[in-house]
């Protein structure tokens, strides 16, 4: 009877962790993509004081490519997990919890750019940071989602 009610137990767990471990990996071009986008999101403040029609059209754009982007990839994951949605399994809420750390490290480094070197140097800064550091955080992600596996198996 206990291992019936263990084996529930456990069979409840796997489920819950279903969406966080059980989807397609994101494709390569993933985090450069991202990184790109901050990138242009960044670049587009050139056209802040100098065109604003030019500035809000590309504002438009770029919002419509996240969403897009975004529409897709839930599509293409269908139980998509969001960073601080859900209850995820332990291992994963460690990763989630670095990532929202990460966050205003990441928007420090690119304003201190901005500061420093102006749009341009922003936008580079945004482009590699973003880059290295989702490509980083999809790898322990991944690590994450393997231990979970076989803590679950």
């Amino acid at each position: 009877m206990e291992s019936d009610a263990r084996e529930q137990l456990q069979i409840i767990e796997r489920a819950a962790a279903a969406p966080y471990v059980n989807y397609p990996a994101t494709p390569w071009w993933y985090s450069p993509l991202v990184g790109l986008w901050a990138a242009a999101m960044i670049g587009a403040f050139t056209w802040w004081r100098e065109n604003t029609a030019l500035f809000a059209a590309s504002l438009a754009i770029l919002i419509a490519l996240e969403g897009a982007f975004i529409a897709w990839i839930q599509r293409r994951h269908g139980a998509l997990p969001m960073p601080g949605r859900g209850t995820p399994p332990a291992e994963i809420g460690r990763v989630w919890r670095g990532y929202f750390l990460a966050l205003p490290v990441v928007a420090g480094l690119i304003a201190l750019a901005w500061w420093l070197g102006g749009v341009p140097v922003a936008a580079v800064t945004a482009f590699v940071v973003v880059t290295a550091g989702l490509a980083y955080y999809e790898r322990r992600y991944g690590v994450a989602a393997a231990k979970v596996r076989e803590r679950l198996a």
